[in-house]
């Protein structure tokens, strides 16, 4: 007989507390993506090449919004998870690059800043669920989760 499935580390939040922390950690993402670009765009690179290190800034700061407010891990960060959360967000930022680009591609007129923040709503499904499946719920979870026999 399969042993029931563990419960995901947020399972004690309240859905204000896990939502508004994946929210918080996609807008502190989302700010630091936008501040980013905007100097980079400032300095002269054009968009679709300094929207790049803007994904990688906005990745780190997302990780750590989301792993201690959201999924509420209190274990030390991890290499793996981090591994298995950049998998996930860069998945999530090949979708929001494709949108960002089509948008702009599309519509050449449209600030790139407005382009960022579209193609952020359609990748902020795929960066959920799969933080929520793929990466929090794993055996780095935090050590209230669950009985000891599920841990």
């Amino acid at each position: 007989m399969a042993e029931p499935a563990a419960p995901s580390p947020s399972a004690h939040l309240s859905p204000a507390r896990h939502y508004g922390g994946f929210v918080l950690g996609g807008l502190c993402a989302l700010t630091t993506d936008a501040a980013v670009l905007s100097l980079l765009t400032y300095a002269g690179l054009p968009p679709l090449l300094a929207r790049l290190p803007a994904i990688a800034v906005a990745m780190v700061v997302s990780w750590l919004v989301n792993r201690r407010v959201t999924f509420d891990m209190r274990t030390p960060p991890r290499l793996a998870e981090f591994g298995r959360f950049a998998a996930v967000s860069w998945t999530a930022q090949a979708v929001n690059y494709t949108v960002f680009a089509a948008v702009l591609l599309a519509h050449p007129a449209t600030p790139p800043v407005v382009a960022l923040v579209l193609a952020s709503l359609v990748a902020m499904f795929v960066s959920y669920f799969g933080f929520k499946y793929g990466v929090f719920r794993h055996s780095e979870r935090a050590p209230w989760a669950g009985t000891p026999e599920q841990r």
